[in-house]
């Protein structure tokens, strides 16, 4: 058995592992890479393997870095089934084509200003290329053993990300490969914990948070000082956020803030990301895999107004008065909150307030660090509003709980491979695990294939 490493490696983004045994080929997440050019290029570039040849497709979850490369494999002629679990096959049908959708409009919208090299400028891929990738969708249950090819048997476990996110346990020829997907956290506001794993031979982990201890505050008391100290000011404050997990939970805290008084119960709250909105229905058909109840749920609906029509989002930045908008994405590397950001980026009065990692070479990474102007859409914006950072309202587990995980394995595997984290944060984590588990444990390359004794 052989696993070669297509991505996820020195980048939290591109998540793409290749498990051959006895010929047969199965790639596990198929993710696009985000940040920097030079890894937003590998995107454009074919597989190393013909995507023909591949048997099937097994996602941990719907994230695009994990998820967001599907249309184009498809497109380069892959024919499989990809297996995933119920809830992810329905994010992922609001995701896709919505990541076409937007990549259609980024390319017409360089085309029609010209500020773009490329002419014309090409989506990397479309909306109907998005469609035709979800009909290879197959759901099965946590916990349901299925064959992904022959001799390759799959096992999915709820890995406490977002909704139907998995752990996967691949077994070929008695040998045991669990790979973790993103993991999460063991006491979220709102998904339940990763559950444990019994044994792998081989090991697969994430390492976002491999450097890092995530702020032990109420990340509500950071939201809520933050939305105060802007509209005392009679200021906006725009919360760049990732569709599925982060606006949830946002939402959630926004209502229990207006319900305990924080922030004013008549403070206008804007959800600007019709697939925020679907993706937030969602959690009322799958109750069991996270803790809010019913009425929770509804009340985490009703925490915002949606705004669906591109016309109503051009509208708001029209607006004079304190609100707070929530849009995507969460690195503001797209989508509507880029239009938010050119109209209130430059007013002091406001606040751009991030909920999640940024990666290198994003403009929130960008901004986070302080670069006083930002290029959006071929322009540059200044930069003089407020920015904050809420760094505890991650679903990434950190260092600490990811030890705390692995150390409730019944026994150690043969090898660890530390993957999908900045190169500090994976090395970190490398000599965490070797340090207090004794582990065989490394941090694996672009490219690398490594034979599974």
């Amino acid at each position: 058995m052989q696993l070669t490493f297509l991505g996820g490696t020195g980048t939290v983004t591109g998540s793409k592992y290749l498990v051959r045994h006895d010929g047969a080929n199965v790639l596990l997440d198929c993710g696009l890479f985000q940040g920097y050019k030079q890894l937003r290029l590998r995107n454009w570039e074919p597989l190393p393997i013909p995507a023909s040849s591949l048997a099937s497709v097994v996602l941990t979850h719907a994230h695009l870095d994990h998820s967001g490369y599907l249309p184009l494999l498809v497109k380069q002629g892959f024919r499989g089934p990809i297996y995933c679990t119920e809830a992810t096959r329905e994010l992922g049908s609001i995701l896709l084509p919505d990541s076409g959708h937007l990549q259609e409009e980024d390319a017409e919208y360089a085309n029609r200003r010209g500020f773009s090299k490329h002419r014309p400028a090409l989506p990397l891929y479309t909306q109907d290329d998005a469609e035709a990738s979800l009909r290879h969708f197959k759901p099965v249950s946590y916990g349901e053993e299925f064959s992904a090819a022959s001799g390759i048997r799959v096992r999915l476990s709820p890995s406490g990300h977002i909704l139907g996110s998995a752990l996967v346990a691949l077994t070929a020829a008695g040998r045991t490969i669990v790979f973790t997907g993103d993991l999460g956290r063991p006491h979220d506001l709102i998904m339940r914990p990763p559950v444990d794993v019994e044994r792998a031979d081989y090991l697969v982990v994430e390492s976002t948070y491999g450097d890092r201890l995530h702020n032990p505050a109420d990340p509500r008391i950071k939201l809520g000082e933050a939305v105060s100290r802007t509209i005392g000011r009679g200021g906006v404050v725009i919360i760049p956020s990732f569709a599925v997990g982060r606006a949830q939970s946002l939402l959630y805290y926004v209502h229990l803030l207006k319900q305990d008084g924080t922030i004013p119960s008549v403070l206008p709250v804007y959800l600007n990301s019709p697939m925020a909105a679907d993706v937030t229905d969602i959690y009322h058909r799958h109750r069991r895999e996270h803790r809010l109840t019913d009425a929770e749920c509804e009340a985490m609906c009703r925490a915002a107004t949606f705004v669906n029509s591109a016309d109503e989002s051009r509208a708001l930045n029209a607006k004079q008065f304190p609100m707070v908008i929530i849009a995507a994405s969460g690195m503001a590397t797209g989508g509507r909150v880029l239009h938010h950001l050119k109209a209130f980026a430059p007013d002091a009065r406001n606040t751009i307030l991030f909920s999640g990692y940024q990666a290198g070479g994003t403009r929130g990474a960008s901004i986070v660090n302080g670069a006083t102007e930002v290029k959006i859409h071929g322009q540059y914006v200044p930069v003089r509003a407020e920015v904050a950072v809420l760094d505890n309202l991650s679903a990434h587990a950190d260092y600490a709980e990811t030890l705390a995980w692995l150390g409730r394995f019944g026994a150690m595997p043969r090898q660890t491979f530390v993957t999908h984290g900045e190169p500090s944060a994976a090395d970190a984590l490398r000599r965490r695990i070797g340090e207090t588990l004794r582990w065989e444990c490394r941090v694996p390359d672009y490219l690398e294939a490594v034979e599974l004794a």
